[in-house]
């Protein structure tokens, strides 16, 4: 898999999260701490976004 597929899939699992986590949130009878664990995802995946990123050679903008 090439590093830009690899980041794409990351950031496509960090939005999902995202929407997990909104819809969760909106529900009263969500589970604080099912919230608090796909935060703590949310916070690993982008920390892998991050590193993934610095891995990727620059790239000229045209």
């Amino acid at each position: 898999m090439s590093l830009q597929t690899h980041l794409v899939e990351l950031e496509r699992k960090h939005r999902q999260l995202e929407e997990a986590i909104a819809q969760a949130a909106s529900r009263p009878s969500s589970d604080d701490l099912t919230v608090v664990e796909m935060k703590r995802k949310k916070l690993l995946l982008k920390e892998e976004i991050e590193r993934v990123r610095q891995t990727m050679p620059d790239r000229t903008l045209h």
